[in-house]
C-alpha cells in the first residue's frame, strides 16, 4: 500500500493499515489539518468549504468521511458531487468559499485516491502553506466544534452546467462556427465525470455528433487513466476509421486534454496548449507560460506573434504564479494542460476543448494539417537510478559547472538551452531517481540527447 503527502495534497491506495494507505483515519486526519489551516490562515471571513469528486469507485466513501470531518470542524460544505477539478475550482469561487477540496487521484490507477487542497481563489495551496497543513496533521494540532457549532452540509449539483456556460460565454469560443463546421467528435472520458462534462460541453457548442468511448462515470477505468498514447489505442483505432474529426481524451479529473487526430495519430499532448496558445495570440496578443519540462514550441509560436515567453518551475502553482506576475493571456503545461485566466487560474480541458474546435472551425484544416503549421519538436524522457551513497543536489551543481558555457536555468533542478534542442535533470520527489528530460526536432535527436547526458551524469558521479 502506498501513502504520499505532499504540498498539494494527500494521496495514496485504498485499503490497509492506517498510516500505510489512504486510510478514512488519514483522511480524516488531512482533512482536519486543512480545515485547521484555513481557519487560521485564509484571508476571507468565510466558514464555507467546497468538495467535489470524481467517479473514483472509492469517491463516495473518501467525500462522506470529508464531508463529516469538515462539519465536525465547524465549517459548511458545498457538496457538488461529481464534478471536475476544474468546476470545483470555479465553485470556491462562486460560493465566496474559503477553500475547496478535490476528491480525485487525477491520472492515478482506480486504487487510488487523494485530497487536492484549494485557496479562497479556487487555486492550489503554495509550497510553504502544504508544508503547513502537512505540519498540522503531523502534530495532530486541531480542535473539533462543540455540539452548538457543528457545520452543515448543502448539495448544490448546478455547477457543471455553470461551467459550460462561463466556457461558452468566452470571447474566443466561436459556438456558430462550431456548429456550421458540423463536427463529428469521439471522446475517451476513461470511465469518470469526463464522460458526463465533455458530451455536455460538446453539445452545447453545436457539435453535430458525440462518439463516446469509456464515457459511463463508474469509476471502473476502461484502460490505464494516464492520457498517453500507449494507453489510449481504442480511441487510435476508432479514429483510424475515418469515424470522427477530431478525438478528445481527458483524464478522471478532466484537468488534462489530449488530443487525437483524424487519421488516429496523436497531436501530441504537448501541442494542446501549444496549438490553443496560437489561437489565443491571434486575437489577443500577450505573454505566455509554461513549465521548464514543457515543449520549446510554446516560445516560438509567442514569439512568432511578437510577444513574450517565460518558464516556470514544474507545478501548476509555479505556474500560475509566474503567469499573474507577467500578465500572460494563456499559459500551462505540456502534459495537456491549459490554462486560460479569461475564466480562472487553473488547468482546464473544457475550456481546451472550446478553443480548439474554434480554432479547427477557424482553419477549416484537418486536424493532422494543422499540426504541420506549428513547430515540430519530439520529447524523450529518461531517467538516472540513484544509489543511497549519491548526492543529488552536488550531481546537479557538477551539471551546472559541466554546461557553464550554455543557457543554464537552475529554478527547478538544472535545465539546459542549447540551439536547436534542450535537456532538463530535476529530482524526483517520490523515487530515488534523476528524471531527465530532452527535446529535439526528431524523437531520435531528443533520446540521443538523452543518453549523451545521461553518460555524462554518470561519469560526474
Amino acid at each position: 500500500m502506498s501513502l504520499i503527502k505532499s504540498i498539494s495534497g494527500i494521496r495514496g491506495t485504498i485499503g490497509g493499515r492506517a498510516g500505510d494507505g489512504l486510510s478514512p483515519l488519514d483522511i480524516v486526519k488531512f482533512t482536519s489539518a486543512y480545515a485547521t489551516f484555513m481557519r487560521r490562515n485564509s484571508p476571507v471571513q468565510s466558514d464555507v468549504i467546497v468538495v467535489g469528486r470524481d467517479a473514483r469507485v472509492s469517491g463516495r466513501m473518501v467525500l462522506n468521511l470529508v464531508v463529516g470531518t469538515l462539519t465536525g470542524m465547524g465549517f459548511d460544505v458545498v457538496n457538488i458531487g461529481l464534478a471536475t477539478t476544474p468546476t470545483t475550482e470555479l465553485a470556491v469561487v462562486g460560493e465566496k468559499a474559503c477553500g475547496g477540496i478535490i476528491i480525485t487521484a487525477s491520472h492515478n490507477p482506480k486504487q487510488w485516491n487523494a485530497l487536492k487542497l484549494l485557496n479562497h481563489n479556487g487555486e492550489f495551496l503554495t509550497d510553504a502553506e502544504g508544508k503547513e497543513v502537512l505540519r498540522l496533521a503531523d502534530a495532530e494540532d486541531f480542535d473539533y466544534a462543540d455540539v452548538d457549532h457543528l457545520g452543515r452540509e448543502q448539495k448544490n449539483y448546478t455547477y457543471l452546467r455553470r461551467h459550460i456556460d462561463a466556457v461558452l460565454a468566452l470571447p474566443l469560443v466561436d459556438v456558430e462556427a462550431i456548429r456550421k463546421a458540423q463536427f463529428t467528435v469521439a471522446v475517451d472520458a476513461v470511465n469518470s465525470v469526463g464522460g458526463v462534462a465533455i458530451p455536455m460541453l460538446l453539445e452545447a457548442l453545436g457539435v453535430k455528433k458525440v462518439e463516446k468511448l469509456f464515457c459511463d462515470p463508474t469509476g471502473n477505468f476502461g484502460h490505464t487513466p494516464e492520457p498517453i498514447p500507449e494507453n489510449l489505442t481504442a480511441i487510435s483505432d476508432f479514429m483510424r476509421q475515418g469515424r470522427a474529426d477530431v478525438g478528445f481524451v481527458v483524464d478522471p479529473d478532466v484537468d488534462r486534454l489530449a488530443i487525437v487526430m483524424e487519421n488516429g495519430e496523436f497531436f501530441v499532448e504537448e501541442y494542446t496548449l501549444v496549438a490553443v496558445a496560437d489561437y489565443v495570440l491571434a486575437h489577443t496578443p500577450g505573454a505566455t507560460v509554461s513549465n521548464l519540462s514543457s515543449s520549446r514550441a510554446l516560445r516560438d509560436v509567442t514569439e512568432r506573434r511578437g510577444c513574450s515567453y517565460t518558464a516556470a518551475a514544474v507545478g501548476e502553482v509555479n505556474v500560475t504564479t509566474e503567469m499573474r506576475r507577467t500578465g500572460a493571456v494563456i499559459g500551462g503545461e505540456g502534459n495537456g494542460g491549459v490554462i486560460y485566466p479569461e475564466l480562472h487560474y487553473g488547468r482546464d480541458a473544457l475550456v481546451g476543448v472550446a478553443l480548439f474546435l474554434s480554432l479547427l472551425a477557424h482553419s477549416g484544416m484537418k486536424v493532422s494539417e494543422l499540426k504541420q503549421t506549428y513547430p515540430q519538436y519530439a520529447i524523450a524522457k529518461t531517467k538516472l537510478e540513484l544509489r543511497p551513497e549519491m548526492d543529488v543536489d552536488a550531481i546537479l551543481e557538477a551539471v551546472k559547472q559541466h554546461y557553464a558555457g550554455e543557457r543554464v536555468t537552475t529554478i527547478d533542478g538544472v535545465k539546459i538551452d542549447f540551439d536547436n534542442s534542450w535537456v532538463h535533470l530535476r529530482k524526483s520527489n517520490t523515487e530515488p531517481i534523476i528524471r531527465i528530460y530532452s527535446e529535439a526536432h526528431t524523437m531520435q535527436e531528443a533520446q540521443q540527447l538523452g543518453v549523451n547526458v545521461k553518460q555524462i551524469v554518470m561519469k560526474l558521479c
